[in-house]
């Protein structure tokens, strides 16, 4: 990977020579706000790692922030990894068991972990293409960043 900066660069020149109704894919892209930057300057399909790496390693993504699971608090923190998810994980494990699962090296946390962060860009590409449809994209990133504790876009 080249910097953000130049791939932020790359993609404004390029994109506007591609054919609007063909696919833009980028390949390589993985933080969800990456993915919502290169979305709004036009790209339409991605492939990472992110996700189910970070899962491994029980970094989850939220919809307020980054967890890290691997830090004591969560030890006995009996809430979903998510309150707003729907994903399978969310809806039937707790920060303590996963934590736990975690801690003892134990293969279904990393499993779980995957299927919550998997589900979390499922949920993010949903949102993005309903706000395009909507014409309220703007509004969907600005919202989305402030969730996760980040500046509005430009």
């Amino acid at each position: 990977g080249e910097p953000k900066e130049e791939m932020t660069r790359v993609i404004e020149e390029v994109t506007p020579q591609m054919p609007k109704l063909s696919p833009r894919y980028l390949m390589g892209v993985g933080t969800p706000t990456d993915i919502i930057r290169a979305v709004v300057q036009g790209i339409d399909m991605f492939d990472c790692v992110m996700p189910t790496r970070n899962a491994r390693n029980a970094y989850l993504f939220t919809s307020t922030g980054l967890l890290r699971l691997r830090n004591a608090r969560y030890r006995d923190d009996t809430r979903p990894l998510d309150e707003s998810c729907d994903c399978y994980t969310c809806q039937n494990f707790s920060r303590a068991y996963l934590h736990h699962l975690d801690k003892c090296k134990e293969i279904l946390g990393s499993s779980l972990n995957t299927i919550h962060n998997l589900r979390h860009y499922q949920r993010l590409m949903a949102g993005l293409r309903t706000a395009i449809e909507q014409g309220r994209l703007s509004a969907f990133v600005n919202q989305y960043l402030a969730d996760q504790g980040q500046i509005e876009a430009d």
